[in-house]
Parts: structure tokens; sequence; C-alpha cells
């Protein structure tokens, strides 16, 4: 969807709940897969997004298509900032849970060998990936936004920016730094 497309769709959407449906299925899955790799948890990423969704639909009026720091906004933007303050208050609420349950999906292959070996690698991809989110999820909020929307969610420094509503300068020393806690807390290999 080009910018401009998304910013017809934006305004269409308030006052049209069809327009609104068409920006939940084209950010769903996107916001979903940000908070499910900032709370590690199934449940809580399905609570937090339902939360998310439903506080963009009710102040989808109050959205405004004015430029940022001399960037044009975009309404993924606008939903990642308010799926990043539901996370927080979630987590201000309650002590986070980790389910390796949540993280695995089950492995289909013909070959039992190969379905072994498979599910070991994935079993080792998410176990690192698990004592990862738990250190980051350690850090100060701050930290945890960046590098999440950095290295998880691949974002480029100019949409971490947008979406946290920071200068790129500063999204890139809250990287480094947050960089530097991380590999402090992190257990030697």
């Amino acid at each position: 969807m080009t910018s401009e497309e998304e910013r017809d769709l934006a305004k269409k959407a308030k006052t049209d709940p069809e327009a609104f449906g068409r920006l939940y299925d084209q950010y769903y899955s996107r916001i979903f897969g940000y908070v499910l790799k900032r709370t590690g948890n199934l449940e809580t990423s399905q609570d937090v997004v339902s939360e998310t969704f439903l506080k963009a639909l009710k102040n989808v009026r109050k959205f405004q298509w004015q430029s940022f720091f001399g960037r044009k906004p975009m309404f993924g933007a606008w939903l990642y900032r308010i799926a990043s303050n539901e996370i927080a208050n979630f987590f201000r609420k309650k002590k986070p849970t980790i389910s390796l349950n949540s993280v695995l999906d089950p492995v289909f292959e013909k070959d039992l060998f190969g379905e072994v070996v498979a599910a070991e690698q994935r079993l080792k991809d998410c176990q690192d990936f698990l004592c990862i989110q738990k250190e980051i999820m350690t850090l100060p909020e701050k930290y945890q936004q960046v590098l999440v929307l950095r290295f998880f969610e691949k974002k480029q420094i100019k949409e971490i920016a947008e979406i946290l509503g920071k200068r790129e300068g500063t999204v890139k020393s809250l990287i480094h730094r947050g960089l530097k806690y991380l590999k402090a807390k992190m257990p030697p290999t």
C-alpha cells in the first residue's frame, strides 16, 4: 500500500468501519508479531493486540496526517506507538511470563531423523531467543522498544524514530546504549 493510499484509507476510516477493517487486515500480523516478541506470551499478546486495535478504533478520528520531524506520518507507526504503550501498561500491571509452548510451532516432516534435527534446531533457536528476550525485558523500556523494533521487527532507524516520536540520532544512541547494556548482561558463550 502506498503512502497516499494509506492516507486516504486512514481518512475514510474516521467514518467508515470497512476502511478501518482494511487497515486492521494490513497491520494485524505485524503488530501481533511485534507484541509477541516483546511479551513472549501468546495469550498476553492476543490481549495486548486486541486492546491496541480497540484503542485505535476508538481514537481513529483523532489520528492526523501531519509531518513529524519533516517525515510523512504513517498509520502503522501510530499503531506501533499504541501497541508500545499497551505493552508498557501491561507490564506495569502484571509480572511478565514466558511460555516456551507459545513460541514453538510443531515441526511436520516425513523423515524422523530430519524431524528430530529440525526440532532440536528450533528448540535451540527458541532458547536463544528466550534468553535474549529475558535479558531485553530487564532493560529500561526505552531500550526494549528500540532493540525489538530494530532487530526483531527489522525496522529501519527512520521508521523507529517515527514510531517512537524521536529523532533518528536519539534512536541510534538508544540502540547503541541498549546493546551495550544487553551485552554486559548476557552470560558468556
